[in-house]
């Protein structure tokens, strides 16, 4: 009993550390004149019911690739979405001619340097990952 708890301690470890998302940041460029976004703004770029921010300048939303722990908590608590019905949601406007999803931006890094190269993208990272060379919007707790 005891070498089977010893055995299944480090995985019941490995789960419960895994389960905890970290907090995800919605970022702009920081030049952008933006200065922070509600949840409802976020929401409508990246499911195709705004081309622009609040102040009227053309924003260009960025996902992280599939299956990205941020992008999967991003659909979840932003666009109330989980991957599936998101896939599904922009299949379906594509399929009508309704619109074009969000590009695919990469890695949480690839994702970071188009936002801090480009003053109309907007993306999320992990907020551990934020530094001087992009502004947060916003925080997905």
């Amino acid at each position: 009993m005891k070498t089977l708890f010893s055995m299944l301690a480090p995985l019941v470890l490995a789960v419960v550390v895994n389960g905890v998302a970290a907090e995800v940041a919605v970022i702009v460029h920081p030049s952008s004149g933006v200065t922070s976004l509600t949840e409802d703004d976020v929401a409508r770029l990246f499911l195709g019911k705004a081309k622009s921010f609040p102040g009227g300048a053309q924003a260009v939303p960025i996902n992280q690739n599939e299956g990205s722990p941020a992008r999967d908590k991003f659909n979840e608590t932003v666009c109330k979405k989980n991957a599936s019905q998101y896939k599904a949601y922009w299949s379906q406007l594509v399929f009508t001619g309704k619109g074009t999803p969000p590009k695919d931006g990469g890695s949480e890094a690839e994702v970071k340097a188009l936002i801090a190269a480009n003053p109309s993208m907007i993306g999320y990272i992990d907020a551990g990952a934020v530094d001087a060379s992009v502004k947060v919007v916003y925080k997905i707790p």
